[in-house]
């Protein structure tokens, strides 16, 4: 297959592989070459007649476009602006029916009155599940994981030192081979002091939120003493906690930090090192859903393999979180209509209308996107990418919407505010609660959060170019292989990573995080 026409509403094709002027597509004949992933019409528009891809329009032609004209980001304009009106107009739930209820011997399913043969991609409700750890809260962690947390960017190299002085300590010993710790490490970060108001929170709220992640076995805390985000008060916020496991202390206060530090962690290795894998129902996962460098193939195969995934997902019981609002901006609607009720409809409003608002307080314009790396991968407005985004998050019904730094209170598809920045989002979505970030690329990166961050390309060549970057390949789809082929493949390989199998961000140690900032810095 070298083009593809989404949706028979549309009025371009896009273009699978290039393709060169003078190729005959879809009743056409190019008028230039075609990069893959761009678009081409398929009728003549005339200038400001809208284009429509996936069924809606992704905004207008600048000037006139005959059938067959290569179309990006240089003659086209998006149609959004400014904060909207919202109707609640909501639609019937959708994934439910893609999942049928099972017949009597479980491999079956039933459609009217008849049973029918499983498709395998449509497991039944309720029969998968993984090995993960379960912690005496009640949640489920997919790692067994140290993690050291500065209160401060002051104690960055304090926290770095005590982990590497850690880590050396336990290679020499004759039983770390026995133990289940698969990670020690720490998080710098530059926040901490000199922020106010909704800054010192969103720090405060996400350390906290670490602070109870169930990859984690145990965390030590680390405090200068003398900043903003004081230890006691932070102690405070986090709660109740199992001391053997979490433990925190201020450098200010003891004579020798690196070595007080390194007790604690002795402390906190005995407590973990002996903890098991146990088999899980998948309802317990809870992954978030990313995409970063899209190009113009996301919204054909990786963001779709990722929606079919979640609806499996959330027909389980699981949990799935979307984020990135501006990318949302466009393709709203189609959210906002799939809410569970009006008060879930309300919120999202909010959801889409206070980030436009924080946009334009900064002064900002609300629409300035896709990227460079998008456009170049032919994505040319920001309603051509919410469509192509809003995908990861397949047909299911929006539960929950969650505050930046609020964690997971419902399970199904969450809707959460964070900004579209790769790392910034990514660690929300680890803040909230969810065990893994499942992340689509186009065009390759090599970054991961706090939880392990699963890189899925939208095209072959970028995964075979960086084997190190890209975990799996969803470019397959526009080859040979099906879409209940890959989502069966996928999903197996979602709940080998659940049980241990690292992913490319581990193996290499790229693990950061990055606090969402607002406001001004004293």
């Amino acid at each position: 297959m070298d083009f593809l026409k989404i949706n028979p509403a549309d009025n371009v094709a896009v273009a699978l592989h290039p393709l060169p002027k003078g190729m005959a597509a879809l009743g056409v004949t190019l008028l230039q070459d075609v990069p893959q992933g761009h678009k081409f019409t398929l009728t003549d528009l005339s200038a400001g007649d809208n284009v429509i891809k996936y069924g809606y329009p992704i905004g207008h032609v600048t000037k006139d476009a005959p059938a067959g004209t290569w179309i990006d980001h240089s003659c086209i304009k998006t149609n959004l602006s400014g904060l909207l009106e919202y109707k609640y107009e909501p639609v019937p739930e959708v994934a439910e029916s893609l999942f049928p209820k099972t017949g009597e011997n479980g491999n079956e399913r039933v459609e009217n009155g008849a049973v029918v043969p499983e498709n395998p991609q449509k497991r039944e409700r309720g029969t998968a599940t993984f090995k993960g750890f379960r912690r005496a809260d009640g949640q489920v962690g997919i790692r067994n994981q140290i993690w050291v947390i500065p209160t401060v960017g002051c104690v960055n190299g304090i926290c770095e030192q005590i982990v590497s002085r850690f880590k050396a300590e336990i290679c020499h010993s004759e039983r770390s081979e026995e133990s289940s710790v698969d990670a020690i490490v720490t998080f710098p970060h530059n926040y901490g002091c000199s922020q106010l108001g909704g800054d010192h929170e969103n720090t405060r709220k996400v350390l906290s939120d670490m602070v109870h992640h169930p990859n984690a076995g145990g965390v030590l805390v680390v405090s200068l003493g003398c900043e903003n985000n004081q230890l006691d008060a932070f102690r405070e916020l986090v709660g109740p906690v199992d001391e053997k496991r979490v433990k925190m202390f201020a450098c200010q206060k003891v004579e020798d930090e690196i070595e007080y530090g390194l007790q604690c962690l002795r402390e906190i290795y005995a407590a973990c090192k002996d903890d098991v894998r146990e088999d899980i129902p998948v309802s317990e996962l809870r992954v978030g859903l990313k995409c970063g460098g899209s190009d113009g193939l996301s919204g054909i195969t990786a963001n779709p393999l990722l929606g079919v995934f979640s609806d499996w997902l959330v027909v389980q019981g699981g949990t799935t979180v979307l984020t990135e609002v501006p990318e949302m901006f466009g393709a709203e609607t189609i959210l906002m209509n799939r809410c569970q009720n009006k008060e879930t409809f309300d919120e999202t409003v909010h959801l889409i209308n206070d980030f436009k608002d924080y946009f334009m307080k900064q002064g900002m314009p609300v629409y300035e996107n896709p990227s460079p790396g998008n456009k170049a991968g032919g994505i040319s407005t920001l309603e051509e990418k919410s469509l192509g985004c809003t995908q990861k998050c397949g047909s299911s019904v929006v539960r929950g919407v969650l505050k930046y730094a609020d964690r997971l209170q419902k399970k199904g598809l969450n809707l959460l505010s964070a900004p579209g920045n790769d790392l910034v989002a990514s660690t929300a979505l680890g803040a909230s609660g969810c065990q893994m970030v499942l992340f689509t690329t186009g065009r390759g990166t090599p970054f991961g959060s706090f939880v392990p961050t699963m890189k899925i390309s939208t095209n072959s060549q970028i995964a075979a170019l960086k084997p190190t970057w890209i975990d799996f390949n969803a470019g397959v789809l526009v080859e040979d292989t099906t879409m209940d082929e890959l989502a069966v493949k996928f999903r197996d390989y979602v709940l080998a990573v659940a049980s241990g199998e690292p992913v490319n961000n581990e193996k290499h140690g790229r693990r950061e995080i990055a606090i969402f900032k607002t406001g001004v810095t004293l």
